[in-house]
């Protein structure tokens, strides 16, 4: 390739641009790594530590399920973690099975309550399993579309058509998410598993406890025939639209 030559003051211009560039790209390797934990922290209203701890949760209540049921057939187990509330969904072949998992799950470092809603019966089909999937995505961008939703901060999880969601709310967002959610085609059910908090304590995140909705391990929400939704151990279920 020919050498090009360059007018001193172009020369240096380019050279400097080009180091600006490689600066920016080293900054971006720190900056970005910050930057990435300051967007979660800012769009979740979990903090940075409880948000690490939800993730260590889920691993060690896998871990548990694991070597509880590691010589028994036809079992599958999944754990959702929102501020160490656990919720266990998944199939077992026994009542028996879904207390020792739960009890399981309870005993893990950091979890504070454990919502149990295992199902006794055969495994549900990968066809179903991959249609619950679709659905979480569809109620997902629904939250995402709804105005004063706070979608980042609510996981949704999706099991057999039924939606679960976890999040620190307001009453009025949690209400608004799961009217929300209830609307969206293919759901059997909404069923409300947040924490609420007071609007004010959400100018105030630093210093601010909210206090969680109470739930109780085991209760199994479901919609009455008024169309109200209704409580059964503290979990809440709207009636799908």
């Amino acid at each position: 390739m020919p050498h090009i030559a360059l007018p001193g003051r172009l020369y240096f211009a380019c050279l400097s641009l080009a180091a600006l560039a490689l600066l920016s790209g080293c900054g971006a390797l720190v900056v970005g790594g910050t930057a990435a934990t300051t967007a979660i922290v800012a769009t979740d209203r979990r903090t940075a530590g409880e948000q690490v701890e939800d993730q260590a949760i889920e691993m060690k209540v896998g871990a548990e399920m694991r070597r509880l049921f590691a010589e028994t057939q036809n079992v599958r187990t999944s754990s959702h973690s929102y501020a160490g509330q656990v919720l266990l969904l998944g199939d077992v072949p026994s009542e028996q099975d879904k207390q020792r998992a739960g009890q399981a799950a309870e005993g893990v470092e950091k979890v504070r309550r454990v919502v149990n809603q295992l199902r006794v019966g055969d495994v549900t089909p990968a066809s179903v399993r991959t249609n619950d999937t679709w659905l979480s995505s569809k109620v997902r961008t629904t939250l995402i579309n709804t105005k004063s939703v706070p979608s980042r901060t609510i996981n949704v999880t999706t099991e057999r058509g039924i939606v679960y969601l976890q999040g620190k709310v307001t009453e009025a967002e949690g209400a608004m998410a799961a009217t929300a959610a209830s609307g969206v085609s293919g759901i059997n059910k909404v069923v409300k598993l947040f924490q609420i908090v007071s609007p004010e304590s959400l100018q105030q995140p630093a210093t601010a406890t909210p206090q969680p909705a109470p739930i109780e391990q085991g209760g199994t929400p479901t919609p009455d025939n008024t169309g109200a939704s209704t409580e059964t151990g503290g979990a809440q279920a709207m009636p799908v639209q």
